[in-house]
């Protein structure tokens, strides 16, 4: 019986796990009211107060919507009106056309890469998702085989290269040295990217969904009623640009300037947003012939076709916060500290439990460095490799716990059962193909 009280903390969350999945799929209520619920139980059955309970729920969901509602709402938007005027027709056609059907899926590998870099996972979700659905319908393939094509590039990248906050705290914390994180890191994520992103999709099944309501185009272009490929193109990557060129002159120039203040105030990925979606407005808009009220008609239809997402998201993240302040993640990193096994596998296990546990692959992947990362003087095993493995761990599979997860179920218009078999299982794959190439790395290096 020790050994229950021992571990109680974990157990109560698999249980409030597996009552979300009974609430959602078999009561059939509603995400929000259902994670909340779970959410409020499992703080309680860990001992947290009830005044704590309820900090902890304001505070997980301000928390995640404050961060996430404005980009979730003004992708959406940009999403729309490239949709509404042709521009998402555009780049679909014209990326075909120059890639073949056979061969589109590495042109989105490649974007999807791009943008998982420069910007955060869900600004380049929300920019890129109308775009892949646009591409799989004028290819005639499932979108959702495009879907995680995409998802896989943009994870992979977002988790493994700085200046993601993530490997960015871990070059730290391990003191490697951040070419070479960026050079060995190409090494891993290639295969992990392919194997997720074109071998993965081939072999599941049932990929063939209908579009998503939001997502429908109102008609078929002609070609001389849509933006050109560049303008179609350089507005949605807008933040991706102005992000990525705030982070390169913060680079050399004094971070406590009125200059800086100015450059980190319009690289935030919320006013980057923004910028986006007024530019969008005219040029997909008003230089396209449309009325204002037209392109607002536009506007309000995209922010109603994902205020039950923010909703959920926001309830993820209250569910998140919940076991962030149990400690489940310190408890799982204190079960790990007297392994004996490779430093590598240690670190990705430590990470990959504190990620499944918690949701949030930055507090697994910090987390998990501050434990092994004392220890690495002790360790013969390059500080970079240590990098690599934390980060493959911080991008493994995650459930109900996430708010990505269901910013994926909710803008695809899956199941809980069908986002496990594709987030859940693509994630899985980056995240254990990752793993493979360091150890084999480690043979060498």
């Amino acid at each position: 019986m020790d050994w229950i009280l021992e571990y109680l903390p974990l157990i109560w969350v698999f249980l409030g796990v597996a009552l979300l999945l009974y609430l959602n799929i078999v009561v059939k209520l509603n995400s929000v009211l259902a994670l909340l619920i779970v959410a409020i139980l499992v703080g309680i059955l860990n001992g947290l107060t009830l005044d704590a309970v309820i900090v902890s729920i304001k505070t997980g969901f301000g928390g995640t919507l404050g961060s996430l509602a404005i980009i979730i709402g003004m992708g959406a938007v940009l999403g729309k009106l490239m949709v509404d005027s042709g521009a998402a027709q555009r780049v679909a056609s014209t990326l075909l056309n120059k890639f073949g059907v056979k061969n589109v899926e590495w042109a989105i590998l490649i974007v999807g890469s791009i943008f998982g870099v420069s910007v955060f996972y869900e600004v380049a979700f929300i920019i890129l998702a109308p775009l892949v659905i646009s591409i799989a319908i004028e290819a005639k393939i499932p979108y959702l085989r495009l879907g995680i094509t995409m998802v896989a590039a943009a994870t992979m990248a977002h988790s493994i290269f700085p200046p993601q906050p993530g490997p960015t705290a871990l070059v730290e914390a391990y003191g490697a040295d951040m070419g070479m994180v960026y050079i060995l890191g190409l090494v891993v994520v290639i295969p992990s990217v392919i194997a997720a992103g074109i071998i993965l999709p081939r072999l599941l099944r049932n990929l063939d969904r209908p579009v998503p309501p939001l997502l429908k185009k109102s008609k078929e272009f002609a070609d001389d009623e849509m933006p050109s490929f560049g303008i179609s193109l350089v507005v949605p990557l807008l933040p991706a640009i102005i992000i990525t060129s705030a982070t390169v002159l913060n680079l050399f120039i004094d971070e406590t300037s009125k200059f800086s203040q100015i450059i980190n105030f319009f690289g935030s990925a919320e006013i980057s947003m923004i910028l986006a979606v007024l530019i969008a407005i005219y040029v997909f808009g008003l230089r396209r012939g449309r009325t204002m009220p037209e392109i607002m008609s536009s506007f309000s239809g995209a922010i109603e076709g994902i205020a039950m997402i923010v909703f959920i998201v926001g309830a993820g993240g209250a569910f998140k916060q919940i076991i962030l302040d149990t400690g489940i993640g310190d408890f799982i990193a204190g079960m790990m500290e007297n392994t004996s096994v490779s430093p590598l596998i240690m670190a990705w296990v430590i990470t990959a439990m504190i990620r499944i546990a918690t949701g949030t692959g930055v507090v697994s992947a910090i987390t998990a460095a501050g434990i092994v990362g004392p220890l690495i003087h002790t360790f013969d095993v390059n500080p970079v490799l240590m990098v690599l493995a934390t980060a493959a761990g911080s991008n493994t599979i995650t459930h109900v716990n996430d708010a990505s997860f269901w910013l994926f179920k909710e803008y695809f218009n899956l199941s809980i059962k069908d986002t496990f078999k594709t987030w859940g299982l693509l994630l899985f794959t980056t995240s254990i193909v990752g793993l493979g190439v360091v150890l084999i790395l480690s043979l060498f290096i």
